[in-house]
């Protein structure tokens, strides 16, 4: 998710993966600074994030028609892809957005019941709360992971096309793209820092539950539907933030102290 807020900066598609990315979603932890809009990617990430949320919750209170619901939510965000395909700007984040959408759709019209529209993020939710409580466990925090694969450019290295080795001593020295991965948690105070912002997110899957599962057992949509609006993208930027906040510096003072960041 990346900004397009201020000043003449030119369209995504003339832009380079890295520039277009550089500061959305958990890339935006690794830079030296933090900016929310470009975090959450500007004026139209939020329009995408929030609209079809928005669009369902609206119409289901004011007619109590799933079928308007659902409709309008579907269209709302197919909108945003469209918009996006109109402007030869990258599709991914709206994309995302209408799997997500389409699996509440699937879900609530199947049950005729409208709570079952947010059902699928109430299992999502539970699965990274799992899935980071896990990673603390065994001390191989998810934040950690997710930090080192961006600064190390993992994604790239992964995908790009390594050329063969023309002897074994070539092969030797050509790095492996999963060292960083693992060479992190040989520094205490990274350890420390990425399982700190981990809690963070536990926090935030853990408030999204505690206050939306009970209004789904209750079928109380109206309100299911705004809690799922106000725990959305202001608690993910929040959370965000104070990430960036415990992980930022890491690995430049680690530097300054003379501690190696790679093993």
């Amino acid at each position: 998710m990346s900004g397009r807020q201020g000043g003449e900066r030119p369209p995504e598609h003339e832009t380079g993966p890295a520039d277009s990315l550089a500061r959305r979603g958990v890339r935006a932890v690794t830079g030296d600074s933090f900016s929310l809009g470009e975090a959450i990617g500007g004026v139209r990430g939020v329009v995408e994030a929030v609209l079809p949320g928005l669009v369902f919750v609206v119409v289901y209170v004011l007619t109590l028609d799933l079928t308007w619901a659902l409709v309008g939510s579907g269209v709302a965000a197919l909108v945003t892809v469209g918009a996006r395909l109109v402007q030869r700007t990258p599709v991914t984040q709206a994309v995302g957005g209408v799997l997500g959408i389409a699996v509440g759709v699937i879900w609530a019209w199947t049950s005729g019941e409208a709570e079952d529209f947010y059902v699928w993020g109430l299992w999502t939710n539970a699965a990274y709360l799992v899935a980071f409580v896990v990673s603390i466990l065994v001390r191989w925090p998810l934040v950690g992971l997710f930090v080192e694969a961006i600064r190390s450019g993992f994604a790239e290295q992964a995908s790009a096309q390594r050329p063969a080795a023309e002897s074994r001593d070539d092969e030797a020295e050509q790095s492996s793209p999963w060292a960083p991965l693992v060479a992190w948690r040989a520094d205490a105070d990274l350890v420390r820092r990425y399982t700190i912002a981990s809690w963070f997110w536990v926090g935030l899957f853990a408030v999204r539950l505690a206050v939306k599962v009970p209004l789904y057992l209750d079928g109380d949509v109206g309100w299911l539907g705004t809690m799922h609006l106000a725990l959305g993208l202001p608690l993910w930027g929040l959370v965000l933030w104070l990430t960036w906040v415990v992980v930022r510096g890491a690995h430049r003072d680690a530097a300054e102290a003379g501690t190696p960041e790679r093993a």
